[in-house]
């Protein structure tokens, strides 16, 4: 039977995943947004474009979030980017107001989803997202790790001059400036970075991976990233889909895991037809663990803002 995927929004980073997901023919696709017309202006024109990937998906644009029904996987994008003068706690009020009826929708109409979160800021809205559905924690995930982990290997192989898919990187914790990238975990075909660039370096490298998101925007001035968020996405969705094992950073509910409990903060999972199959807890040295935690309060003082506790 054929999958189908539901993204709700269709700004740049869910049409971006629709089209990904079409294009490599992962499922049939709907693209849900309240701005009239424009979900299927955007289906319909990769339509057009469908004869030519020489794969078979169907897609479909929507207003109503009742679409979302019978969807395998539901990646949620919608939200407000952040604007000059907008405060975090402003950002936070204005996207759980998206998100919230949203999961209630999904919850409804597509009781068996697995939920990929987008919207920022992420881990809250994992977490918001969650909560709102009541749908077991294996369910829901949010996407930070696999962009933060990707940016970090593309800078690794700009700073080396070679091939980003030889790169493998590790990047945890709430995607924010508080992020923890591991240089420790961090390879390109199998040696470590800290043999190949000086730690100096590295640490400049890190900090531009933290700052990664930031930089696209003040490059593009009226808009945020979209290409590297969504291919994140789709690897997610393609490795639920089509039960992969891969082990990716994800934001998922901690329940003790790395001294971090009732939270959703990235770490390494596997992830499969099942979801989050697995958490894994990397041994990590005092100060990785302790950046990582922190990184974790900071999700949790974003979260008791907004009184959305377990």
């Amino acid at each position: 039977m054929k999958h189908k995927v539901a993204v709700i929004g269709a700004g740049n980073v869910g049409a971006s995943v629709a089209l990904y997901v079409a294009e490599r023919g992962l499922a049939d696709v709907t693209l849900i947004d309240i701005v009239e017309g424009m979900p299927q202006g955007k289906a319909l024109d990769m339509v057009q474009a469908a004869p030519l990937w020489h794969r078979g998906a169907r897609l479909e644009g929507a207003n109503n979030l009742a679409a979302v029904k019978g969807a395998d996987v539901v990646v949620m994008t919608a939200g407000f980017p952040r604007k000059p003068g907008m405060s975090r706690t402003d950002l936070l009020k204005a996207n759980a107001d998206i998100v919230r009826p949203a999961a209630e929708a999904v919850k409804q109409h597509a009781p068996a989803a697995y939920v990929v979160v987008v919207t920022n800021p992420l881990d809250v809205m994992a977490h918001l997202f969650w909560k709102t559905t009541g749908f077991p924690k294996h369910r829901v995930m949010g996407m930070a790790g696999i962009l933060d982990s990707t940016r970090f290997r593309a800078f690794i192989a700009m700073e080396l001059g070679i091939s980003g898919s030889d790169v493998q990187a590790m990047v945890l914790g709430g995607h924010g400036d508080s992020m923890v990238p591991l240089p420790r975990y961090t390879t390109v075909a199998g040696v470590p970075i800290t043999e190949l660039i000086p730690a100096n370096r590295i640490a400049e490298i890190a900090q531009r991976t933290r700052d990664g998101g930031a930089e696209i925007v003040k490059l593009l001035k009226t808009g945020s990233a979209y290409y590297a968020p969504a291919m994140s996405s789709v690897e997610m969705v393609e490795a639920i889909l089509s039960d992969q094992k891969r082990l990716f950073p994800c934001s998922v509910l901690l329940q003790g895991e790395y001294g971090m409990k009732d939270l959703f903060v990235g770490v390494p999972v596997i992830l499969g037809a099942k979801g989050v199959e697995k958490i894994i807890e990397l041994k990590l040295s005092p100060e990785e663990l302790k950046a990582l935690q922190t990184s974790g309060r900071q999700v949790a003082d974003s979260i008791a803002e907004l009184g959305v506790g377990v």
